[in-house]
């Protein structure tokens, strides 16, 4: 039986789904066309409790997603399906987030895509030239055993060699190929590094 379809991705989901930066993908989101949602535990503010999923004003934490803070501190949210936003009144009360705890739900990566007509291309079933997976997974290994490459040209010199080695005739996929396949799963490593 299928796994029923995810409710979320996270923003480096996004940006990878999308082939764009953090940066761009916040953009969007500070100006009102894509909505970052947070998890957060129960805050009373005008007598109401609020809890759980809540938007998040990216404006306010735009550094965050240029890499100048790996926290950055609520002092305002909006709740799913509200138009106010609820700004926190006590210290004791702000909401630190990070990155990894800021998602955009399906169901808006979905409108997003449909609005900007970016709809999903379907595997025509035709095979690809070249053996992604297998140069994916000779790199996890690698990551696992070796670390990170200190560079994006070392990671894709790393990717150069294994598809001299184990492609039919040597054929290697053009730099410019790799660094648009590969480039985000580097720059995504070096984050958590």
């Amino acid at each position: 039986m299928p796994l029923p379809q995810r409710a979320f991705y996270t923003v480096q989901e996004a940006a990878l789904r999308l082939d764009c930066t953090l940066g761009g993908l916040a953009g969007w989101a500070a100006t009102g066309r894509l909505e970052i949602v947070t998890a957060i535990p129960p805050v009373i503010q005008g007598g109401h409790v609020y809890a759980g999923f809540v938007a998040v004003p990216v404006s306010d934490i735009m550094y965050l997603f240029w890499g100048g803070s790996e926290v950055a501190t609520l002092r305002r949210f909006r709740p799913i399906e509200a138009e106010d936003w609820v700004l926190i009144e006590s210290n004791a009360d702000f909401v630190e987030v990070c990155l990894s705890r800021l998602m955009i739900a399906a169901e808006e990566m979905q409108r997003f895509e449909a609005t900007n007509g970016l709809t999903r291309r379907v595997n025509s079933g035709a095979p690809s030239r070249h053996d992604w997976e297998g140069v994916m997974a000779y790199l996890i290994r690698r990551v696992h055993v070796e670390g990170v490459p200190a560079t994006q040209g070392e990671w894709i010199a790393i990717a150069q060699d294994w598809f001299a080695q184990n492609s039919e005739g040597g054929e290697i996929p053009d730099e410019s190929t790799i660094r648009r396949k590969l480039g985000p799963i580097w720059k995504e490593l070096q984050e958590t590094v």
